[in-house]
């Protein structure tokens, strides 16, 4: 069965928990690398390298699945992914997931400082660092690319949705807004159904994945992530260890880290964020044909 759809980002707008819950439904396969970051070529992630070790993830996939696919949050930002999943799966469909870039900054840069990708807790310093590291200084040694801490591109989420329209039809994209995926889940989740053309399995409960979450001890935080892409790797790339595990990279993840309430951005730093993404919100708004006037609020939403 060949892969049919793709949930292609944004990072933190809820891709995680989508994943999650079409991958319990009867009819839908997504393999458990939930991110293979296989087709991004042009953002160093992962471990998936080989055509046939990408293939390998949907063995599992037989007849009873009506859609195949995948999540992989990177693509929708990538400039190489779209073009090849084109090429190689041509009548494929996209579901995109939205949220008020300026929160989503914010999340993505707290994400990252949990991978060990960032070292600047502070999200301010962060944020002015941009520019510096787009030119490859000032970047943690763990970083696998510099291009992961580029906050402001990555949430220039009207451009890059836009760039998705020139490639690929609208009738075969799906955009779910992150605030309607918290309000009405239900509702968002069945029109994904129906956009996947598999049947409603009636679910009603729909639990929050990938939270806030911070390291216990940041000194073994990088350690801890590769025992994790170790294991991954040796799972579903080279077949040493068996896809049904004990649970063991989950067990010490759980007690690695710790859920967390994000402090409140400042009211100065949330309100410079607006001014700076307000015409890519306006770009997404008549894209879209709706308004997001919270988007612009100065308090935290």
């Amino acid at each position: 069965m060949k892969q049919n759809f793709f949930i292609i980002g944004a990072p933190k707008c809820g891709t995680t928990s989508l994943a999650a819950w079409l991958a319990e439904h009867p009819n839908i396969f997504i393999p458990p690398v939930k991110e293979p970051f296989f087709f991004s070529t042009d953002i160093r992630q992962g471990y998936i390298h080989t055509w046939n070790a990408y293939l390998h993830l949907f063995d599992e996939a037989d007849s009873v699945h009506g859609a195949v696919g995948e999540a992989s949050t990177s693509y929708l930002f990538s400039r190489a992914a779209v073009p090849a999943i084109e090429k190689e799966f041509p009548a494929a469909r996209y579901i995109v997931m939205l949220r008020n870039p300026v929160d989503m900054a914010y999340a993505f840069h707290d994400q990252l400082l949990r991978n060990c990708h960032e070292n600047v807790k502070d999200f301010r310093k962060a944020w002015l660092l941009a520019s510096e590291r787009r030119a490859g200084r000032q970047v943690p040694r763990w970083c696998e690319n510099s291009i992961l801490l580029d906050y402001p591109a990555w949430c220039q989420l009207g451009a890059q949705l836009e760039r998705l329209y020139t490639t690929v039809p609208r009738e075969r994209v799906l955009v779910l807004v992150f605030d309607d995926m918290k309000e009405e889940p239900r509702e968002e989740y069945v029109r994904t159904l129906e956009f996947l053309r598999v049947s409603d399995d009636g679910r009603r409960e729909f639990p929050v994945y990938n939270p806030a979450r911070e390291l216990r001890w940041r000194s073994i935080g990088k350690a801890l992530y590769m025992i994790y892409e170790g294991v991954s790797w040796a799972k579903y790339v080279s077949g040493i260890l068996p896809r049904r595990g004990i649970g063991l990279v989950r067990l010490i993840q759980r007690l690695s880290e710790r859920r967390r309430v994000r402090p409140v951005l400042p009211p100065d730093l949330r309100a410079e964020l607006i001014d700076y993404f307000d015409t890519d919100i306006s770009r997404l708004e008549q894209l879209l044909g709706r308004e997001f006037p919270t988007w612009r609020c100065s308090v935290d939403s």
